[in-house]
Parts: structure tokens; sequence; C-alpha cells
């Protein structure tokens, strides 16, 4: 999570939970047949287990940027054989 910080240059929250496809279709599937009264209490349950704050300087990050979309090409090409 913490890489992921630095390479978006972004704040990245992590839930306590983080099953969270599984976890909104209960939620979803919970506030359908009622068992929740609406969002905000479903949201209630929902805690943040740590937050990551980037750090990486901007020159590395712009390497590591670089080389990610040459991978990404890279991979492209593969998938047009």
């Amino acid at each position: 999570m913490q890489f992921q910080s630095n390479l978006l240059n972004t704040t990245v929250v992590r839930p306590t939970i983080t099953e969270t496809t599984a976890l909104g279709a209960a939620y979803l599937a919970g506030l359908a047949v009622g068992f929740w009264k609406n969002i905000d209490e479903v949201q209630a349950y929902w805690t943040k287990e740590k937050s990551f704050e980037p750090y990486m300087k901007d020159d590395v990050r712009a390497t590591l940027q670089k080389e990610w979309k040459r991978a990404i090409k890279a991979a492209q090409a593969w998938s047009e054989e």
C-alpha cells in the first residue's frame, strides 16, 4: 500500500476488512432486504486500519511511472500475437 501511495502521490487508506468486494455485496444485500435502514447505518461499520502517505521523491516517482508504462506496452504487445 505504501508503494501505491508513493507511486500515485496520494493518500491510500486500507480498511480494517480488506475483502471489500464481498463486504460491499453483503451490505447491498442487507440494504435490499431491510437488514440495515440506510447507507448511513452501513457506513458506521466501515473502519480504517491504516493510512499511507506518499513520501517518494518526484524524480524517483517519474522514473518508476515511466518504467511501468514501458511494462504495460510490452504486455500489450504479447496480447496482440
